[in-house]
């Protein structure tokens, strides 16, 4: 009967597949998004050019990675008399979650200065983009109403109106913001998962070394023949 170690290692490395599955699918779904129709609102928009933004193709190569590593670590967990295979997939694991911290750690650079580094991106999209961020936030321009001008529509129909409102740059990089916190949080709650499987790896590493060397100790006093 498997005992508690091992089936803490399956479970960990289960729950590893699962990261690089969920991470695969919202890459694809990130991608798929990003080509797909033109967006209907102002949050839309702002996702869309949130995900080109983003190294989605990076994304991808680090999920395919994932379930390769999964795949890998498979004939070390069944295999108790080779701890080299299992040693292997721990290294292995070890790279998953440098290279998830990367991609974790370049999301969240980019929220540290969202609001003026989007400026640009703002800057090169066109009237109706414009107009949906100016309608769904309730804003106008980007600084102000003049920086970049205004879209004339329902929520800045005259130059005197959209000098009421304020400009779109803090609600776009709070939305922004928001949404890229979700993104690099689950990242690292990746991360967190390939240590949990590499401690589990070890844990399983240091039984399967103890039950060698007991065995060992028995062939040697001759109990290993009974």
């Amino acid at each position: 009967m498997p005992d508690n170690v091992f089936l803490a290692a399956v479970l960990a490395d289960l729950l590893f597949l699962a990261s690089g599955a969920i991470e695969l699918g919202a890459s694809l779904s990130f991608l798929l998004q990003s080509s797909s129709s033109a967006p209907q609102n102002g949050r839309q928009a702002i996702r869309h050019l949130l995900f080109d933004r983003f190294p989605l193709l990076v994304s991808l190569a680090n999920a395919g990675l994932v379930i390769a590593v999964f795949v890998l670590t498979i004939p070390g967990l069944l295999s108790s008399g080779r701890r080299t295979l299992l040693k292997t997939g721990a290294y292995a694991v070890t790279t998953c979650a440098l290279f998830t911290l990367a991609v974790g750690l370049y999301v969240w650079y980019q929220t540290l200065r969202i609001q003026e580094t989007f400026a640009p991106t703002y800057y090169a999209q066109d009237a109706r983009v414009h107009s949906l961020i100016q309608t769904s936030f309730n804003c106008c321009g980007y600084w102000d109403s003049k920086s970049p001008m205004f879209v004339t529509d329902d929520t800045c129909p005259s130059p005197a109106a959209a000098a009421l409102l304020r400009g779109c740059a803090p609600f776009v990089s709070s939305y922004a913001n928001n949404y890229m916190n979700l993104i690099f949080t689950a990242l690292f709650g990746m991360v967190g998962i390939d240590v949990l499987l590499v401690l589990a790896i070890a844990c399983l590493l240091s039984t399967r070394k103890e039950r060698e060397r007991y065995r060992l100790i028995q062939e040697k006093s001759g109990f290993g023949h009974f």
